[in-house]
């Protein structure tokens, strides 16, 4: 994968403008929350379940084979942007120790409930491994 950053576009901040892939195997990621191992979803403010999510999200990942650096997109559902957006450092913290600093492409859309009623977040991505 090659992570494209142009020149002409603001800097990206935990994120990746666009990543191109060659000769690899997808992997769909199924929507994770904060969900433990009974299916309940966690307790907790927007950090810790985005804890929770990502790392639902890379336990899928791995069981599939793949590393976070093999993360080529990921979509952030959030039922409160403006939450997400004041929390942004410590989610890129909580992204760095979790997943490394290589960024996939990203988005985060608002959504005004997730199909986990107490979420507050939900991860969904496409990885490339060789």
């Amino acid at each position: 994968m090659v992570r494209i950053n142009p020149a002409e576009l603001s800097p990206p901040t935990g994120f990746t403008h666009a990543v191109t892939a060659t000769g690899g195997r997808l992997v769909f990621l199924a929507g994770q929350t904060a969900l433990d191992g009974d299916g309940k979803v966690i307790e907790g403010d927007l950090v810790t379940q985005f804890e929770q999510a990502l790392t639902n999200l890379l336990a899928a990942l791995r069981a599939a084979g793949g590393r976070p650096d093999q993360l080529a997109r990921v979509t952030v559902y959030a039922t409160d942007v403006a939450e997400y957006r004041a929390h942004a450092p410590e989610l890129g913290r909580v992204w760095r120790r979790l997943a490394g600093s290589d960024y996939p492409a990203m988005a985060v859309i608002g959504a005004a409930r997730l199909w986990d009623e107490q979420a507050r977040v939900e991860l969904d991505g496409i990885a490339v491994l060789p």
